[in-house]
């Protein structure tokens, strides 16, 4: 535990527990997801803190799939959740499914209905809401509400055995219609769904509804802390009584703000909407928040990790700045990237003087910010270079420190160059800029005396690589798109890819390694992209340099 901050509510819960010793000491958390798309950002906030909260206590953590609904979920999901747990820094006690307690729910409801304490209902979904009331007008019972409970026990049976179709019936908690929580209004517990299931095939045809499967799996699992986002409040006090009323272990649940990032989206709804419509190229496109997009993107397990610790845990829901987790990602990359170079958008430099035919390799740092050192590479020098357009004027204005003619700038790790010329097309659009070097400027041994304040990044033209580098912003252009008026995909953002199908790469970057981060210098943090193959490189910008952001907004 850090000394640096307090605790935040929910250590303080657990180190009052571990005093009293509730639980015999002991700690466990679970992570539940559905398993019906793509893990995002926020999840990951989730992961984090049920993950960590367990390893800060000596304590454990379950994997648990809420699998109760056989028609959106399927195995990809499954194996998708568990790969970004992992890659995440995390490994679980027990990979558990809510499918595993199926018998054992249904032997929940059956006590459930014994007691007198649950019922049959044939009425419609339109006549159950009806039913309900108002939040200030209490429900009106449903004419199978007294049902006796042996009626109860045989028709809950024949919707097992799958008498009925869809919607014919549901199993129904009897509770109080008038309770101001309308949550506790005679709550469906099954719904009859003749689907076949990822797991369980075409064994049920009944499923538990969340309410009634998600405490019951907590006090199965003797869960010591069930920790959930805000939204989940008001299915506390359902919580409870499932569990006080079948007299199961006491699991408590806890809930803590969700996280919301600005310019996003975080509903998995709308995620998918925007993979289905094509608005993006599947869960994994980078623009995405999904923690496959972050990581396709080049974000690392340790810069999401310390976005999740930095936000701390609230009580009260707030907008995250989708800076802060730039922030992160830079932070890390800074410290642990190699430097390459690499020309975007590239024009030809070539050195008047420079002997032709002759080449020569230079020293250049992996990454000079690591201390002691991080390796090098050799990068191969010669006569004509690429160079940057936007490093070249035809008439430099003040304060302008880059190529112009008669203006002197550094090569990257090479010489000091002094601008003598350029040559335009029939258009007047420059093609080609001439220079002349000073032998004695070589950087690592420079005797000139010379001092230029400008440096530039380049590319030797006889030893450079070809790569699609695809730049990608944020996805959407309004602060907080699912607030906005009209549909959220209207502020989707036309320029979130620029894709550059021709840079220039310096040749050790021909092996680059997927799930590397490399700050191409001067131009921003890039990494692999998995569309890469033996004849076409493809890099991602996962992060600019700086944040340029404010200056757009």
């Amino acid at each position: 535990m850090s000394e640096e901050r307090s605790l935040h509510f929910l250590e303080e819960i657990i180190e009052a527990d571990l005093k009293k010793g509730t639980h015999d000491g002991r700690v466990l958390t679970r992570f539940p997801p559905e398993p019906n798309g793509y893990l995002h950002i926020g999840h990951a906030k989730s992961i984090c803190l049920n993950f960590g909260l367990a390893q800060q206590y000596g304590g454990k953590t379950n994997l648990r799939f809420d699998d109760t609904n056989p028609v959106t979920e399927e195995t990809e999901y499954v194996e998708s959740i568990k790969k970004d747990v992992k890659w995440l820094g995390f490994d679980w006690a027990q990979e558990l499914y809510t499918s595993d307690y199926f018998d054992q729910l249904y032997a929940f409801a059956v006590t459930l209905i014994k007691k007198d304490l649950a019922y049959v209902d044939d009425s419609t979904a339109e006549e159950i809401a009806a039913g309900k009331g108002t939040p200030t007008v209490p429900g009106t019972p449903s004419v199978y509400r007294s049902r006796s409970i042996e009626e109860n026990l045989q028709l809950f049976e024949e919707m097992k055995a799958g008498k009925y179709p869809d919607g014919a019936k549901v199993l129904r908690a009897k509770i109080d219609l008038a309770a101001p929580n309308m949550h506790l209004r005679d709550p469906l517990m099954y719904r009859i769904k003749h689907a076949t299931h990822h797991r369980t095939g075409d064994a049920w045809c009944i499923y538990p509804m969340y309410d009634f499967a998600h405490g019951q799996s907590d006090a199965i699992e003797k869960i010591t802390h069930s920790i959930c986002t805000l939204e989940f409040i008001p299915h506390r006090a359902l919580y409870d009584w499932f569990i006080e009323k079948l007299e199961i272990f006491p699991a408590k649940q806890y809930e803590f703000a969700r996280l919301n990032i600005d310019y996003a989206v975080m509903s998995k709804r709308k995620l998918l909407q925007l993979v289905n419509e094509k608005f993006v190229n599947g869960w994994d496109d980078p623009r995405m928040l999904t923690i496959s997009g972050l990581r396709r993107r080049g974000y690392t397990p340790a810069s999401i990790r310390n976005f999740c610790d930095k936000i701390g845990v609230a009580k009260r829901e707030n907008l995250i700045e989708m800076s802060l987790l730039e922030f992160c990602i830079r932070e890390d990359l800074n410290k642990t990237a190699w430097r390459r170079m690499a020309v975007l958008d590239p024009i030809k430099l070539v050195i008047t003087n420079y002997p032709d035919g002759q080449e020569e390799l230079l020293h250049g740092e992996n990454n000079p910010e690591v201390e002691g050192g991080d390796g090098s590479r050799s990068i191969p020098f010669s006569k004509e270079l690429w160079i940057e357009r936007e490093d070249f004027k035809e008439e430099a204005e003040k304060k302008y420190f880059r190529l112009a003619p008669g203006l002197s700038v550094r090569l990257k790790n090479a010489y000091i160059v002094t601008c003598t010329g350029f040559k335009t097309d029939d258009f007047g659009n420059v093609t080609e800029v001439h220079c002349e070097y000073i032998p004695e400027s070589k950087s690592g041994n420079d005797t000139s005396g010379l001092h230029v304040k400008g440096t530039i990044h380049w590319v030797s033209v006889a030893h450079a690589k070809t790569a699609e580098v695809r730049l990608y912003d944020r996805l959407f252009q309004a602060e907080d798109p699912s607030n906005e008026d009209g549909d959220f995909k209207e502020y989707i953002n036309p320029n979130s890819l620029q894709v550059l199908s021709k840079a220039y790469i310096e040749p050790d970057l021909a092996t680059a390694e997927l799930g590397r981060g490399y700050q191409f210098i001067r131009k921003g943090y890039f990494t692999l992209d998995t569309d890469t193959t033996a004849e076409n490189l493809v890099f991602n910008r996962t992060v600019t340099l700086k944040d340029n952001w404010a200056k757009k907004a």
